[in-house]
């Protein structure tokens, strides 16, 4: 029989948000998954959508190995932050392979810890996911996840917004929240190449994706309050929201930044072309008659997408990724953001991630 990790780097490659097959990848999983761990791993189904969970009967079934045996070797993974877990729709405790951008490699960093083995994780994940890699998980069709703009931008007498585009309205249609520390900016701290003092503790998880970060020790509770400060902190400090390319049923915001971030970075730096990797529904405009020519929204742009021409902010409407920072920054209201697109993201997450597994064959 082939290399047990060979086989799950493949297994996981078939996966909606799938992982790129690469050999840094079995390098990866090798240095993570015992023989027999990776075996349990490939006897978990890799045709659901994120956080759709199995039981340890059905992996047991699969594997030919005895349930108790399974059972314990899939609470060790989940345990270690390299499975999630959850009930089923009955009660029963579940279990589903990490996707990328939810769990994987995100796990690795949610704590917020500096141990060997985090820096190691650090320094293999930066050498596996460049940008071409980036492309490829996340250039499905629908996007898997989306801009949302800050209130300040979008809100106002002449724009209408829905529901879904207000952070507020996200974060209190939670049943639960959790707020974890920043993948990206951690995996940046512990090679020492963090360019930006921005927040670490900012990244925020809903209902079942909470529940397992709380329940395996990987970040803390907090009620609606809080995590509306942590959204108006992360806006003060330049972030950008991005969730899940849904309406409803949202599982997570990162709050961003161009230094660290694997979508605002490489977009930033004109490595990927924001539509390659990210779904965008709205563009900034500049009301002329407000604008003073202050120059200070192009200060504020995280993507460079804003030059002054003859004393007026322009818009390079090709990179513009719709955040809405620039719009907090300007003291005389002459931003606003207008929508680039009559299409709405798709109804639910569930139905997000069906589509992308169906596109994906």
């Amino acid at each position: 029989m082939s290399d047990p990790y060979t086989r799950l780097a493949r297994h996981l490659s078939a996966l909606g948000m799938g992982y790129p097959d690469k050999e840094d990848l079995v390098d990866i999983l090798r240095a993570n998954f015992s023989p027999a761990e990776a075996e349990v791993a490939l006897a978990m189904p890799n045709t659901r959508i994120p956080l759709e969970v199995a039981t340890a009967d059905e992996v047991a079934g699969n594997l030919g190995r005895p349930v108790e045996e399974v059972t314990d070797a899939l609470e060790k993974l989940a345990t270690r932050g390299l499975l999630f877990s959850g009930p089923t729709d009955d009660g029963q405790p579940g279990y589903a392979l990490h996707q990328v951008g939810y769990g994987f490699p995100q796990a690795f960093f949610w704590k917020g810890e500096r141990t060997p083995h985090s820096k190691d994780m650090a320094g293999r994940l930066v050498k596996y996911f460049r940008s071409p890699e980036i492309k490829e998980t996340y250039g499905t069709t629908p996007k898997a996840f989306r801009y949302i703009p800050v209130k300040e931008a979008v809100t106002g007498p002449f724009q209408a917004v829905y529901p879904y585009e207000l952070m507020e309205v996200v974060i209190h249609q939670a049943r639960k929240i959790a707020v974890a520390h920043c993948p990206c900016r951690m995996t940046a701290q512990l090679l020492n190449k963090a360019l930006c003092d921005h927040p670490l503790e900012v990244c925020l998880k809903y209902d079942e994706l909470a529940e397992y970060l709380i329940e395996r020790g990987m970040a803390r509770q907090i009620d609606a309050e809080e995590a509306l400060s942590v959204i108006r902190a992360a806006e003060e400090s330049g972030l950008v929201h991005l969730v899940d390319n849904s309406q409803l049923g949202i599982k997570h915001t990162c709050n961003c930044c161009e230094h660290a971030c694997w979508n605002v970075g490489p977009i930033a730096r004109r490595r990927l072309h924001r539509d390659d990797i990210m779904a965008t529904y709205f563009l900034r405009t500049t009301e002329e008659d407000a604008c003073v020519g202050c120059g200070d929204c192009v200060e504020a742009c995280p993507v460079d997408a804003l030059v002054m021409d003859d004393e007026i902010p322009t818009v390079d409407e090709d990179v513009c990724i719709g955040c809405g920072l620039c719009a907090i920054s300007c003291a005389n209201e002459a931003v606003r953001l207008k929508r680039r697109t009559d299409v709405a993201p798709p109804a639910t997450f569930a139905e997000l991630h069906e589509r992308i597994l169906e596109q994906k064959g």
